[in-house]
């Protein structure tokens, strides 16, 4: 028994700019400015992502530039150094590069990213070929949903759709997106039901559950 949620489709910007491993150092920078972003992937002919660059991986080269009045540079890791001597997207990259696929749920796609400590993630079809990606801002969009639409799913879909219970039995109350679930229903197990499912509808920061029960028919 499960809620709909927003998928990593629904999120994703569609129209991905990509690069080629030879494209050249000045270019990537024209289309980062042109298209206002702050990374393009890099992907080959077939349109399978191979990397990532970034304006970090860009600045690299002015970070090694000698400093002022002549003095040396910032000393940095030998992968750094060579992304600073880097001509094209080849060797300025990121790799490896972590994917997610469309269909995936919201949260799977915050749980990746937030293992691979990363701001995006590319999306790929079942060939591997790229096909949209996604930002931390765009999974976060999920929380910008309004209070009513999010009471009238918990109520319509999960109370009375899943769990057959009126509104006489267990009422919602959501502001902020901190859902509060007041009233009485038979048994512990359905209250805690209700609790677990509204935790999964979209845009639910928190749910609060005051709902009494009869019979507790989780006891052992």
């Amino acid at each position: 028994m499960t809620a709909q949620h927003s998928t990593v489709g629904d999120v994703m910007t569609r129209d991905v700019v990509t690069v080629r491993p030879d494209t050249p150092f000045k270019e990537i920078t024209s289309v980062l400015s042109t298209h206002g972003l702050s990374a393009v992937p890099v992907a080959d002919e077939h349109g399978t992502p191979m990397g990532l660059v970034s304006e970090t991986d860009l600045l690299r080269k002015q970070a090694a530039q000698p400093g002022e009045y002549g003095g040396r540079a910032a000393p940095g890791w030998p992968h750094e150094k060579a992304k600073a001597r880097a001509e094209n997207a080849a060797g300025l990259m990121t790799t490896p590069v972590v994917t997610a696929h469309a269909a995936w749920p919201v949260a799977q796609a915050a749980r990746t990213m937030d293992h691979h400590r990363v701001r995006r993630l590319l999306v790929v079809d079942e060939t591997d070929r790229i096909i949209g990606i996604v930002s931390r801002s765009d999974l976060l969009r999920v929380f910008l949903r309004p209070d009513e639409e999010i009471r009238e799913e918990i109520r319509d879909d999960v109370l009375e759709g899943m769990l057959h219970l009126g509104g006489t039995e267990v009422q919602v109350q959501v502001h902020d997106g901190v859902v509060t679930l007041r009233g009485g229903v038979e048994n512990r197990s359905t209250a805690q039901i209700a609790e677990r499912l509204a935790h999964g509808v979209d845009g639910v920061v928190t749910v609060r559950p005051m709902i009494d029960y009869t019979v507790d028919d989780t006891a052992a």
